[in-house]
């Protein structure tokens, strides 16, 4: 036996055991109390850009540059692409809003009008919900994305029935799972709840995995029975459904995953010590074999999976709340290169998009502040949600202007609109 795997078994054999943690009496199985709409993961913070962007200084263009800045939105070119999408975020949003209106409607280029459509809901303006409304029925795949990210962050009467309509004939690979999460945001529906709860068990991997994903996120406990059936078993929905019962914080599920820390396989073991620690039982431990499986497999190579399981255990645990956490994603990662390197930063980008006040909080308290904010630019560079990473331009531009010059929070800001370039 090698070094490696003599120091992986260590690790492993120091997993805590629930049975070493105080016992708790897991509640009698009854129905699930009525579920309200919650954020995007169970976290007290709120949910990236739940405030508008602050009134700040703007760039005034004329028509013709800001209408030719919308045309390069399409280039194939990242440097103009990036510089186009900088001068009509700073231009008035008199001026912007309606010009981004137009294209996200009538341009002729589809990729043009899909990031007039993102751009447009920085703005935070009212006219927005109209042409994400129209989105929601048009051709272009990526315009349907980017509506259902709307509306699930902005809900309303009466578009839950309209959503659960676009079940029977939506089935993009992007697009389905941003449908059925919109649809987990309106969990207080009892259609929506019916029709999410069966596709747990029904329908390809890929999209019962984001509804899986999804539940957990908006702590959807109606769905605790299928999601416990589905952690069970081996297989690609397993690691899924762990994190969705540690994630939805109902104790019922705590004996169906202290059971898998016997029966599932090593490079589950991560996520079931994130579920325990979620669920609330001795989390200071659980959460330290996390950190001391992804250190490993960042130091050991050939453990990718490893690796992978780990930074996406410790990014549910981090966005969660728990900024220690989230400060391990930042250690291991700033030095780190690939093929380590890519998924801490994508589990970093998850916590940012998810819990982006803790991520202020945190990168704030960094004396390596230009590194972390580098780390969140190769995440978002591999991240292909970009309604979501606008929200969270959006909030950054709102902390700068909102905070006093020479604070944590806008020299976070700062760094980030320097380094991710918006």
């Amino acid at each position: 036996m090698n070094r490696a795997a003599v120091l992986l078994a260590a690790i492993l054999a120091s997993a805590p055991l629930l049975a070493q943690a105080p016992k708790v009496q897991p509640p009698k199985v009854q129905a699930p109390p009525p579920v309200q709409p919650h954020p995007a993961q169970p976290a007290p913070a709120p949910a990236p850009a739940s405030t508008p962007p602050a009134e700040s200084p703007s760039t005034p263009v004329s028509p013709t540059q800001l209408k030719t800045a919308i045309g390069n939105l399409g280039k194939f070119d990242d440097t103009t692409r990036i510089a186009a999408a900088k001068v009509v975020r700073r231009a008035p949003a008199a001026q912007a809003v309606p010009a981004l209106i137009e294209a996200a409607t009538s341009n002729g280029d589809g990729y043009v009008r899909f990031r007039a459509l993102v751009l447009l809901s920085g703005f935070n303006d009212p006219r927005a919900r109209e042409v994400m409304s129209s989105a929601l029925d048009d051709a272009n795949d990526r315009l349907r994305t980017v509506a259902y990210g709307y509306f699930e962050h902005n809900l309303e009467n009466g578009m839950a029935a309209r959503l659960l309509k676009k079940l029977d004939k939506e089935d993009g690979e992007f697009v389905r799972p941003a449908l059925t999460r919109a649809l987990a945001a309106y969990g207080d529906d009892p259609e929506v709840r019916k029709a999410l709860t069966a596709l747990v068990m029904r329908g390809q991997d890929v999209y019962r995995g984001a509804v899986i994903e999804a539940l957990g996120d908006y702590r959807a406990s109606y769905a605790l029975a299928p999601i416990m059936d589905v952690a069970k078993l081996d297989g690609p929905l397993q690691e899924d459904a762990i994190l969705a019962l540690g994630k939805m914080g109902d104790k019922r599920a705590l004996p169906t995953v202290v059971a898998l820390q016997k029966t599932a396989s090593r490079v589950r073991q991560p996520t079931v010590a994130a579920a325990i620690c979620l669920l609330g039982v001795n989390c200071e431990s659980h959460q330290k074999f996390v950190i001391d499986t992804m250190n490993f497999s960042v130091k050991n190579i050939g453990y990718q999976d490893l690796l992978r399981s780990s930074t996406r255990a410790l990014a549910a645990i981090a966005a969660s709340g728990r900024q220690d956490a989230a400060a391990a994603l930042l250690d291991a990662g700033i030095p780190a290169r690939d093929p380590a390197r890519s998924p801490i930063a994508l589990a970093l980008g998850t916590v940012a998009l998810r819990n982006t006040p803790l991520t202020i909080k945190l990168f704030g308290s960094r004396e390596d502040l230009k590194d972390s904010a580098l780390l969140l630019r190769d995440a978002f560079d591999m991240l292909e949600e970009d309604y979501e990473i606008e929200r969270f331009f959006a909030t950054m531009r709102h902390t700068y202007w909102q905070a006093a010059t020479g604070t944590a929070d806008r020299r976070v800001a700062d760094a980030l609109i320097q380094a991710l370039e918006f």
